[in-house]
């Protein structure tokens, strides 16, 4: 939808030039801008540009990735292989739908009260309006005044409403007015066409057009109106950065209210108590300013540039200054400073620093005591979120404006800058940061690039071969089913839970508020209404712990289910589970335990299994006594949330005969099935569970789907009628647990040239109330902390047992932060002997020797072992260490932003288990695939049809081509595909291509006396006549294998670079460029493969950079939705995007020698990590930022994520005084800098 409303924008523009044959009007850069705020971090995005720039008609073809339509560099690159466009072509609303619209509201003219069916009123005048106000029916708590309704994706409704009054048809508020004084813009105006139409105004109104583009996003402000954001900001502590901009500009505002109409500045709308819903704003008004002396700037920092993030802090500063005629110098007449979302309830004028600023000409000290007074206005409320960053946020952005008024420019020159995706900038010699070296060029504005390298393998076609992925078109038209699109029974039920908010209390009861929400309760579903014989459970995992279905008398976590509320729809069992009340009592009740520390305190901790646990290597002690030096710290990685597009849902529906049919959105059909059966207290073949495929997993479909699954169970079994839940977002992100926080204390001793001879790792992480699948994880974190030979490790490895919601698997767990944890001891050792980090990472890198003394059997053989070349690809190349030295230069050039680059590798050891496969050939030739994994979007589909059609290919001439489009893979079933096992551990895909593939070994052997029979009389042989043949001669058209693998495990290798760049005055960080190597050993699927490894990296990305899980004093997760937890988006993944798949040697122990490609590049996004550790080490040096433990510049821990707040607090929140302090000392004056 959001590409489709960008071309059908940029079609309508009649100034524009006819496009090519087969594109567009569209521009590369508004396809980009136009998916700037969709979220889908699992594809890494780069695919989804690809395809929007496609129909851009200043689009180079052969720019374009990877794609299914022409291979690169072997076939042309032309419009007529990609789907044809024609503007002509695209499907508008129907006209005779809107005369339809528009007549039945212009019958309801003139009637006394607009009637309404459906609760919808929709008055045309503002006479109309008030008729509807005056009704008896009329009352604030159930009634709904709308114009988009927009905001409710911010303030969420917490009851039903009986009435909603649509007021976007009413002409008054719709009006758009330009005159010399200024423009009108109703209140229904919508932002996008506000945007426009201040786009042709002056520099004013176009920076403020500017500044408007950046709220939300494209399809939010195609809808969202002016009025009502200003509205939500009078009424609400909204970060509103329309209210910010517009109060700067001189906004006024006029009101309806019940007698009367006003007209007010926005800065007395604002100050005003919060309006009621009888007042009306009708239009704002923003006069026209003369350009003479007037500047006028806006910033704001937010998580992401473009991509749908509220401001941290916003600002919007105009002044107007004159030349004193005796001295020159700039005098400041006039001035507007205005700051908001940092905390208060609305945008606020400076006015102490407006005073103190009028009349003076401006130098560092000036500046300096502005500042200071900024500090003592901007002061955000006691519980508010980084107040410290936001107030720094605020002097930065007045530092910046004033710094630009200055009559002091430095003389610039030109340095070529060839680094990353940027070249001929402007840099200041002198060390300051010149105006014109940033307004050149934004780098939130750069388009993205990226180069795909892979080799394609013939060896065993069509696997090997990047065929485009099966389900494609389905997925991208939106006709794939998935649980929630299945019709539902007649009679179905919904359901909702009710969880705790207290993290260790008894529950005494439940009641509900009366409202209209708590009348659609038809009833709740408890523990006592688990059957007779069934048991409480939720969730198990073999030998692993399980976790009960519903809290029974105590609750144990915030976020725990204590019951389901049953409705007739879902949004009414999402509202009425909001009007419940839960009473609690925590009498005789220990206090909770949340963290990691308490746990360690009180010795709380879960049981690591011995066949689970991970062994040492060598002597620790004998270790230290080699080195020349130690060290020890500690590094803390918080949790992370899935963010699965599709959240939890389940559909169950009770059969005859006490059986029941579960629809389950999981990735543990063959566990949900056992669970199922036990909690309910029947045998399992009474339950069938189906999942054709999910929706995004991670590992979140794992354990938790379970429990969604026995809640509908249980709630069909009582009700007798079919139950179907589909999980809002936020009891999503409450209930979901996500990936386990841990902290590690490390000692590290090594000699004087950098070699590493011992290691020791205090590991806590805290698995939440119950095991869940924990245990695994001491393992895997150890696994891929292996990568360095450490001569040796020791470790304690403690599973904290918490008062908060269980955490579970999430792709590459334990992997993705043993290896960080590997990267920041190497950069501590860097650090304090003062070398590369690449000089030490390369001499700790294993030889083969060590691998296999470190991971035994998983090794190897030797030429199997990549890494090293992996590495010395990249950080040896001529291009790095030319990147190497510019970052340097650059460094040294730039005062207010700086650069870094890192190169990380990593080692994954991969598991393959035992899977099912059933291939099955219909007479009339085409064949049907059954398989124990579930497609979650990884490919797996595709790789098994590519298997099949390669298993069975002896069978035809051309080895199995024709095969691929007669294959059928079809949904999970539990009764039909026992012992499916789970899907996850990234090798899901080769266990199934490797089952399937014995199944159709054992169809070949069977098929092949009917084609030698066939061909011996001289027949046609083509494979439709065969498949008659064997029918005819009554040969066994199925076959099922069970692949249980000999070796079970290898190792997985890659290297990446990436280089970013950090804002030392906001914390804000651009990626520049990645290049990531994977090894894929001989890929089953190159195009499959290339994706995975892009999107796995962009949620690593998350992990480390700006994925906040946050939970409060209770570990209740507070960032439960999109507003508050930021996942990447496409405006914050890496300009330049390169990966590489290379083919590494044969292995015959592993599936036809592939390797697995969806957890394994998640641990590059470290690499990310480690460079915005240079750049902030380059903004400590520069400002002699000493701040930490070690007391150093140089040395110092950044924790995970590294979000802009721990960014500047690193760089340093007080920069901007130590430099005017500095300059107001020497005799010079702030060099002028750009935002």
């Amino acid at each position: 939808m959001s590409i489709f409303s960008a071309l059908a924008k940029a079609d309508k523009v009649a100034s524009r030039p006819t496009p090519p044959t087969g594109f567009s009007k569209l521009t590369t850069s508004e396809a980009e801008k136009a998916v700037s705020g969709n979220l889908c971090r699992c594809t890494g995005y780069r695919p989804i540009v690809d395809a929007c720039k496609s129909f851009a008609a200043d689009v180079d073809l052969e720019d374009l990735g990877l794609n299914c339509f022409w291979r690169k560099g072997d076939e042309p690159a032309t419009v007529s292989k990609l789907p044809g466009y024609s503007s002509a072509a695209v499907c508008t609303f129907p006209e005779f739908l809107k005369s339809e619209i528009k007549s039945s509201r212009e019958n309801a003219d003139g009637a006394a009260v607009a009637v309404s069916s459906d609760g919808w009123y929709h008055p045309q005048s503002i006479e109309e309006l008030h008729r509807l106000f005056d009704s008896y029916w009329f009352d604030e708590s159930s009634v709904k005044i709308v114009a988009a309704n927009t905001g409710s994706g911010v303030y969420k409704d917490q009851d039903l409403y009986d009435k909603y009054i649509d007021i976007k048809g009413i002409p008054e508020l719709s009006v758009i007015n330009s005159s010399v004084k200024g423009i009108e813009l109703g209140s229904v105006v919508s932002i996008s066409t506000a945007i426009e139409v201040l786009s042709d105004g002056n520099l004013i109104f176009r920076k403020i057009a500017d500044h408007l583009s950046k709220v939300a996003s494209p399809f939010v402000r195609n809808t969202a109106t002016i009025g009502g954001n200003i509205i939500m900001a009078q009424r609400l502590p909204f970060e509103s950065d329309i209210a910010t901009v517009l109060l700067a500009a001189g906004t006024t505002v006029t009101i309806q209210t019940a007698s009367k109409r006003l007209c007010l500045t926005l800065e007395e709308f604002l100050q005003q108590s919060p309006c009621d819903s009888r007042t009306l704003l009708m239009s704002i008004f923003i006069p026209k300013w003369d350009s003479d002396g007037i500047t006028f700037e806006t910033f704001r920092a937010a998580p992401r540039p473009f991509g749908n993030a509220a401001s941290y802090v916003n600002a919007a500063l105009l002044a107007r200054t004159s030349t004193d005629a005796a001295s020159g110098k700039n005098i400041m007449e006039d001035i507007c400073l205005v700051f908001g979302a940092y905390g208060a309830d609305h945008a606020i004028r400076a006015s102490k620093v407006e005073d103190f600023l009028k009349g003076k000409s401006l130098s560092s000290s000036v500046i300096l005591k502005a500042v200071q007074l900024l500090k003592e206005t901007v002061s955000p409320p006691e519980g508010t979120t980084h107040p410290e960053y936001r107030v720094s946020l605020a002097v930065s952005f007045l530092f910046t404006f004033l710094s630009s008024l200055t009559n002091s420019m430095n003389e610039t020159a030109k340095v070529n800058v060839i680094n990353g995706s940027l070249t001929n900038r402007t840099t200041n010699i002198s060390g300051g940061y010149s105006l014109k070296e940033n307004l050149e060029v934004d780098r939130n504005y750069l388009p993205i690039h990226s180069r795909q390298e892979m080799v394609f393998g013939d060896e065993y076609k069509p696997v090997g071969k990047p065929i485009k992925k099966v389900g494609a078109e389905l997925q991208a038209s939106g006709e794939a089913v998935y649980v929630d699109d299945i019709p539902v029974p007649k009679g179905c039920l919904y359901g909702a839970f009710i969880y705790s908010t207290r993290p260790h209390a008894h529950v005494k009861g439940i009641n509900f508020k009366s409202s209209l929400a708590s009348q659609k309760v038809i009833t709740v579903i408890t523990a006592k209404d688990i059957p007779r014989g069934g048991q409480n459970i939720g969730s198990s995992f073999p030998m692993l712990g399980e976790e009960v279905l519903f809290a029974d008398q105590v609750v144990e976590f915030a976020g725990q289910n204590i019951g389901i509320v049953i409705s007739e729809t879902q949004r009414y069992a999402y509202m009425a589970a909001k009007q419940a009340v839960v009473e609690y009592s925590t009498e005789n009740l220990q206090p909770p335990i949340l963290t990691i520390q308490d746990a360690i305190q009180q010795s709380s901790y879960f049981q690591i299994p011995t066949f689970l646990s991970p062994k040492p290597v060598g002597d620790y002690n004998q270790g230290v006594s080699k080195a020349d030096h130690t060290l020890s710290a500690e590094v803390k990685l918080e949790s992370q949330y899935y963010f699965y597009m599709e959240t939890q849902v389940a559909l169950a529906i009770p059969d005859e005969d006490n059986c029941i049919t579960i629809y389950s959105s999981t990735q543990f059909v063959e566990i949900t099935q056992d669970v199922v059966a036990r909690c309910l207290g029947i045998p399992l073949h009474n339950v069938r569970v189906i999942t054709r495929r999910v929706g995004g997993g991670f590992g979140g479909k794992a354990m938790k789907a379970i429990h969604i699954a026995c809640a509908c169970a249980v709630a069909a079994f009582k009700l007798q009628r079919p139950v179907k839940m589909y999980l809002d977002r936020k009891t999503d992100m409450i209930i979901a647990g996500g990936r386990h926080p841990m902290k590690t204390k490390y000692s590290v001793g090594f000699k004087s040239d950098g070699k590493i001879t011992a290691v020791h790792l205090d590991l806590g992480l805290n698995a939440g109330i119950t095991p869940d699948l924990s245990a695994i994880l001491p393992n895997t974190i150890i696994g891929s902390f292996k990568k360095y030979n450490w001569g040796a490790l020791a470790f304690d490895i403690k599973l904290c047992k918490t008062n908060v919601s269980p955490k579970s698997t999430m792709r590459a767990p334990g992997e993705v932060q043993g290896s960080f944890i590997a990267e920041a001891i190497v950069e501590h050792v860097a650090s304090v002997l003062s070398v590369d980090t690449n000089t030490i990472r390369r001499k700790n890198l294993h030889d083969f020797k060590s691998l296999a003394a470190f991971y035994g059997e998983s090794a190897g053989e030797a030429p199997t072992y990549t890494l090293a070349t992996m590495f010395d690809k990249l950080a040896l190349s001529p291009d790095y260490q030319h990147r190497a030295t510019m970052v340097e230069h650059f460094n040294s050039s730039n005062k207010w932003k700086k650069r870094g680059i890192s190169c990380v590798p990593i080692t994954y050891e991969v598991s393959l288990r035992a899977a099912p496969g059933k291939v099955s050939i219909m007479n009339d030739g085409s064949i049907a695939v059954e398989i124990g994994g579930v497609e979650i979007g990884q490919g797996l589909w595709t790789k098994v049809k590519q298997m099949t059609a390669f298993g069975l290919g002896q069978l035809c001439a051309d080895g199995g081509e024709c095969l691929l489009d007669k294959v059928r893979i079809i949904q999970v079933d539990s009764l039909s595909m026992i012992q499916g096992g789970f899907t996850g551990g990234s090798t899901t895909s080769e266990n199934s291509c490797e089952a399937v593939r014995h199944s159709c070994l054992r169809l070949v052997e069977r098929l092949k006396p009917v084609k030698e029979s066939l061909e011996a009389k001289g027949a046609t042989m083509e494979w439709g006549a065969l498949i008659a043949q064997a029918s005819m001669a009554s040969v066994n058209l199925s076959a099922h294998a069970y692949w249980n693998p000999t070796s079970r495990s290898y190792l997985n290798y890659g290297a990446g670079i990436s280089e970013v760049e950090v804002d030392v005055l906001t914390g804000a960080t651009t990626i520049l460029r990645s290049d990531l190597i994977h090894d894929c050993g001989q890929s089953l699927n190159p195009a499959v493969d290339l994706g995975q490894v892009e999107g796995a990296f962009i949620q690593g990305v998350g992990f480390f950079t700006n994925e906040e899980y946050k939970t409060n004093t209770d570990g209740m997760v507070i960032h439960d939705g999109t507003w508050t937890y930021k996942i990447p988006t496409v405006d914050t993944i890496p300009k330049q995007f390169n990966v590489e798949l290379i083919n590494s040697a044969g292995d015959r122990k592993r599936v036809l020698s592939s390797k697995a490609s969806g957890e394994p590049p998640l641990l590059l996004a470290s690499s990310v990590h480690c460079a915005m550790r240079e750049a902030i080490r380059a903004a400590r040096k520069e400002f002699s930022i000493c701040t930490g433990p070690a007391n150093s510049a140089v040395t110092f821990q950044m924790d995970v994520p590294a979000t802009m707040p721990v960014v500047k607090e690193l760089c340093g929140l007080d920069v901007v005084e130590r430099y005017l302090q500095s300059v107001s000392a020497g005799p010079t004056t702030p060099r002028a800098i750009s935002k």
